[in-house]
């Protein structure tokens, strides 16, 4: 759909400076990030576009040409950076950390509900306890503005700045889970329910972090090391 408030969708995100400061974005140029990008600017931050190039594919350097030129139409500052990363067994992961590794601390990117969503099934999946559900935190490594909106709206936010979102077909490769769990089991959950998934399994993971929260409260008072008040304290509490 058309967007026409930007400045809205910008009051939305939770930036990690203020109108004048400096930020760094990783941009990669989907829409996501390019997003990211154009709001970041429209809240009048000074913003670092760096681009990595993780030379999985033909032709990807050029995509940080495609990068820099919608950084200068913004009026934000760019980098190209590049890693080495071998195809073989956990590309995705490999990838994720070669990239966050030239990446400075506190970088902005842009994951969104979508991203959030997507997140919670595959850390069910994989079978994890109340911390693996619960939302994603803020950390000193990353910072997510955009976890407020939509991956629709971002590719509503690129189209209404006449930028191009580039496309990365791995981003269609059913063999990685998380693309079969956003192009097939999402799409599941929402025939079944008669409904869009996303908000509820959002809204399901901030209960969840208020759940962890509570617990690694009351587990902070309670001695790992005496075995009597573990075996007294509630099994929840006793093996936080």
């Amino acid at each position: 759909p058309p967007v026409t408030d930007l400045d809205g969708l910008a009051e939305r995100c939770r930036w990690p400076v203020r109108p004048g400061g400096t930020a760094t974005a990783a941009v990669s140029g989907g829409a996501d990030s390019l997003a990211l990008l154009v709001l970041a600017r429209r809240a009048g931050l000074d913003v670092l576009a760096v681009h990595v190039d993780h030379g999985l594919r033909p032709g990807s350097a050029a995509e940080a040409d495609h990068v820099a030129a919608a950084a200068r139409r913004l009026g934000a500052r760019f980098e190209a950076r590049r890693v080495s990363v071998t195809p073989g067994p956990n590309l995705e992961s490999r990838a994720r950390a070669a990239r966050y590794a030239v990446l400075p601390p506190g970088v902005m990117v842009g994951h969104t509900a979508d991203d959030r969503a997507e997140t919670l099934l595959l850390n069910l999946l994989r079978g994890a306890g109340l911390d693996g559900l619960s939302p994603m935190r803020p950390s000193p490594r990353l910072s997510r503005p955009l976890l407020a909106l939509r991956r629709r709206e971002t590719v509503a936010v690129c189209a209404a700045a006449g930028l191009e979102p580039l496309h990365d077909p791995s981003n269609d490769d059913l063999a990685f889970r998380r693309n079969a769990v956003r192009h097939r089991l999402l799409p599941l959950l929402a025939e079944v329910a008669g409904r869009d998934p996303v908000p509820v399994l959002c809204r399901q993971a901030d209960l969840l972090g208020d759940d962890a929260d509570l617990l690694e409260g009351w587990a902070a008072g309670l001695d790992p090391t005496d075995a009597r008040a573990l075996r007294a304290a509630p099994r929840a509490l006793a093996r936080r």
